[in-house]
């Protein structure tokens, strides 16, 4: 007879294909393209990822979304990158994908086409620290090539009027976002390079503003945002231009190829503006103070000679008043000179009976007195100490005695009371243990005595709580 077979409860194949599933898959990366999103108010984040054949629902729980690389919250239709563990919701018994990194399938092509242009173009030199060119510190005029409608090109000129009212400002305005915008850049670009090298005249022979410096300014945004900045043409022409390029690209955390390739890179448009400017009111207060320094010189250079001419004045004195002055210096110093020798032999007088003193206070015989008052002292305090010791030891061992005694039955049976027992020496607790006519002992405070049972009296005593 076979053995019947096993059998299973729902909960425990749902548990085992789970197990199968997250065993043998482990984390694997999938693209695919978002619907059904939903996102309650828990965090979680639940979609269906699907291509053209099939799909598979999925999981993102709240730690891992904190992590998604997405400039906005996933949408549907949205094509994303996910890597995820194969796994099964037991309760429903579903197949489906618990996600643990999210992010953008643009955004990943994107990425790569940054890397991949960046490497090459640094291949080439572009990016050398030898190609760089210092930014002139007093610039004939500035040429600014940004959108005439952004934030960025309000802070630049605000910036521009406040460090450097006078200077002249060029602006060349092109779109800074979308598909017209890099051929537009290179554009500007090649227009600053041909006014550059045409003595800053137009094709009508006008003449507009010299500038030594261009800033190319955008405000901040996503990778597709700033993705005319990482355009080769746009690179290019950059590295061409024949005066210093500051790029103001986004904000500080954005960077762009073109960020590598100019000479200097600011953190903002603004920044930027305060790199190619002088601040003139910085160097009138530098003028001013040059001004103050040099008024005070000459006014020291003056006093200085003044009192030089005095003094020639007070030596154009006669030989004899000359002598005179010379007798009475001579003079003075001989009795500077025997005060300090009297001096210097009265200190080494004192110094010698210092000395002198100290050697008789260490003789000795005068320091054996001393320490035999300090011996006698310290033996003193020893045997106090000793037999402080002792009555504090005593005094541990009377309080030691004290309380065995106190809890010694035979402080108890000194009190009236007794020991009963019968004659195989159990001791009675309860009178039903004995009948009438049996002997029991009782022992006392001091001895025994033998007593028969003539009655027996069961009362019941409650234990106090």
């Amino acid at each position: 007879m076979s053995a019947p077979p096993s059998v299973l409860t729902v909960s425990q194949l749902n548990g085992s294909v789970r197990e199968l599933l997250e065993f043998n898959y482990g984390r694997i990366w999938l693209r695919g393209e978002l619907s059904n999103v939903s996102a309650p108010s828990s965090g979680h984040l639940y979609f269906t990822l699907k291509d053209d054949q099939a799909q598979v629902r999925a999981a993102m729980f709240k730690g891992a979304r904190t992590a998604a690389r997405l400039q906005q919250p996933p949408q549907n239709g949205q094509q994303v990158l996910v890597r995820a563990r194969v796994s099964l919701y037991a309760p429903r018994g579903d197949y489906q994908l618990l996600v643990e990194h999210l992010e953008d399938a643009g955004l990943g092509a994107l990425q790569q086409a940054y890397e991949m242009l960046k490497a090459r173009l640094a291949a080439e030199g572009l990016f050398a620290a030898e190609r760089k060119r210092p930014l002139p510190a007093n610039p004939r005029g500035v040429a600014v090539l940004t959108s005439p409608s952004g934030a960025a090109v309000r802070d630049i000129l605000q910036v521009l009027k406040r460090r450097a009212p006078g200077l002249p400002v060029t602006l060349i305005p092109v779109p800074v976002q979308g598909t017209e915008a890099p051929p537009a850049i290179v554009a500007g670009l090649a227009l600053l390079k041909s006014l550059f090298e045409n003595d800053f005249q137009d094709t009508q022979g006008q003449r507009i503003p010299p500038f030594d410096v261009v800033i190319v300014a955008r405000g901040g945004g996503s990778l597709e945002d700033l993705w005319a900045f990482n355009d080769e043409a746009v690179v290019r022409a950059l590295a061409d231009m024949p005066v210093p390029v500051v790029s103001g690209v986004g904000h500080e955390i954005d960077f762009t190829i073109a960020d590598f390739v100019v000479d200097v890179r600011a953190p903002t448009p603004s920044a930027a503006a305060e790199l190619v400017s002088p601040n003139q009111q910085q160097w009138r207060e530098q003028a001013k103070l040059a001004k103050a320094r040099l008024l005070n010189a000459w006014q020291r250079d003056h006093q200085r000679r003044q009192l030089a001419l005095h003094v020639v004045q007070r030596r154009l004195r006669s030989p004899a008043r000359q002598l005179l002055d010379q007798r009475q210096r001579l003079d003075e110093l001989e009795l500077r000179l025997t005060r300090q020798l009297r001096q210097l032999l009265t200190q080494r007088r004192e110094r010698l009976q210092q000395r002198i003193i100290r050697l008789k206070a260490r003789d000795p015989a005068r320091q054996i007195p001393a320490l035999a008052q300090r011996v006698s002292t310290l033996q003193q305090r020893a045997l106090r100490a000793i037999q402080q010791r002792l009555v504090q030891r005593q005094q541990h061992l009377h309080n030691l005695m004290q309380r065995a005694h106190s809890v010694s039955p035979l402080a108890v049976l000194s009190r009236g009371y007794a020991i009963i027992s019968k004659q195989d020496g159990s001791v009675l607790r309860d009178a039903t243990q004995v009948r009438v006519g049996d002997v029991v002992r009782a022992k006392l405070n001091a001895g025994e005595v033998s007593a028969s049972i003539t009655a027996i009296h069961a009362t019941a005593f409650e234990n106090p709580k």
